[in-house]
């Protein structure tokens, strides 16, 4: 079969396989660390923790630490404090002009401003670090330590927690299959998947009303909702460019027609990832005070399903995506370097016309493949309406499917490039995979 002779090319390729393993001895740490309890937690103390990460906002947030958020893990604070601090320094490159000269300065300038998202980081987390145990205290009651010391030894373990998951992340990204912290994310979803299907099934089954059919019919909307994201992560406008014939000696240079492709989802899932991690900010201001707690206005805010949550969760989705597609794609540059080589778009003047006429095109694939995510984005709120579950329901769109999806893609292009660099076929018969923009690795 042409499954296993392509697992056994990728298996015959020796720095594919080392990467392989190395990615997979990686992700197995990553996930036992999910499973240790912050010391001086009774494990049997967090019924009700579980509880509440069993539905809303908070069951989402569960799923991005991949169960160790109600684990009380040391990794339960997860990498969203490491995608917060990348969106604040996104912003600054675009408001202070010393972080636009870095972005500018190449490599020296990218790697003094991960230095910056670093420190960053480790500042979110020290603030993070108390909300979490304050949160658990309310949780777990008298059978939480109530003396300073827990609480500092704590704060400093669950930072070092998470700058551990980024570390992997970046050794999954240099020595294993790439796209790391992406790859992080991943597994903490896809852990939660079998566990949701089985609660699903059993849910559906034990009612006597077409259960069973049911359950499958579910599936296949699940399949079409799939479809539709591989569509919106592959959807691509294709702006026609022709090269001006050019002699030098005896040879003929240029003169044929290429084509530049411009996604429709250029920003990949990056939007849905800042939005996601702006829609975290009310779990931590109800944390501070139990009035936020009871507050209508805040706890419309922590439920997935209320329309304002939906509502203001789809409107970062679309503004996020043309601000990433603003700072991906440099209409600009990409006429500059046109006219450069000799290159022109056919009915338009080079320079500053085909620069007006590449953002024109970009508008206009934008705003529909932005309202199109924010839809994917929030499809689970229509799913739990629609009677699935909250824990399988969060597979039917939003932040986990089309980062299930995308990083997916991107890993199966990485692997599908080794084997078709050292002459293999690759993993399809006919055409390439294409993989998506906008990964979060790429910070």
């Amino acid at each position: 079969m042409r499954a296993i002779e392509t697992i056994k090319n990728i298996w015959k390729i020796e720095d594919l396989r080392k990467r392989i393993i190395t990615t997979i001895l990686l992700v197995l740490v990553y996930r036992a660390g999910t499973y240790v309890v912050l010391p001086g937690i009774d494990p049997q103390a967090l019924a009700q923790l579980r509880a509440q990460t069993s539905g809303g906002l908070m069951q989402l947030l569960d799923m991005f630490s991949g169960g160790a958020f109600s684990n009380a893990s040391i990794f339960a604070l997860g990498i969203m404090p490491y995608i917060t601090a990348s969106i604040v320094i996104q912003l600054l490159g675009m408001a202070l002009p010393y972080f636009q000269k870095l972005q500018r300065e190449g490599e020296s300038g990218r790697r003094k401003l991960n230095q910056y998202t670093r420190y960053l980081t480790v500042l979110i987390l020290l603030i993070q670090g108390p909300t979490y145990l304050v949160n658990l205290r309310v949780q777990m009651g008298s059978a939480f330590p109530t003396d300073l010391m827990f609480t500092i030894s704590s704060t400093i373990i669950l930072t070092a927690g998470s700058m551990f998951i980024m570390w992997l992340g970046e050794r999954i990204t240099d020595r294993g299959i790439g796209n790391g912290i992406s790859f992080i994310i991943l597994v903490g979803i896809i852990a939660r998947l079998p566990k949701s299907l089985v609660q699903e099934f059993v849910m559906r089954t034990a009612t006597t009303a077409g259960g069973l059919v049911m359950f499958l019919a579910e599936i296949v909307f699940l399949l079409f909702v799939i479809a539709a994201a591989i569509l919106l992560v592959q959807g691509t406008r294709k702006i026609p460019v022709q090269y001006a014939k050019r002699v030098v000696g005896n040879k003929q240079y240029g003169g044929a027609r290429q084509y530049i492709p411009l996604k429709v989802n250029t920003a990949g899932v990056m939007p849905i990832i800042f939005a996601q991690a702006i829609m975290f900010i009310p779990i931590a201001i109800v944390g501070f005070s139990a009035d936020n707690a009871s507050s209508p206005f805040w706890q419309s805010f922590m439920r997935s399903t209320s329309f304002t949550y939906n509502f203001v969760f789809a409107i970062l989705i679309i503004l996020f995506t043309y601000f990433y597609t603003a700072i991906t794609i440099q209409p600009n540059q990409m006429a500059e370097d046109m006219k450069r080589n000799n290159g022109f778009i056919p009915g338009v003047k080079p320079g500053k016309k085909t620069a007006a006429y590449i953002d024109s095109i970009m508008s206009r694939i934008t705003l529909p493949g932005s309202i199109f995510l924010a839809i994917v984005a929030i499809m689970p709120a229509f799913a739990q309406i629609a009677g699935i579950s909250a824990e399988f329901s969060q597979f039917f769109g939003g932040t986990s499917l089309l980062i299930l999806v995308g990083v997916v893609l991107d890993t199966l292009q990485q692997i599908e490039s080794h084997l078709m660099m050292r002459h293999y076929d690759g993993l399809l018969k006919s055409g390439r995979i294409k993989g998506r923009s906008g990964s979060i690795a790429a910070y």
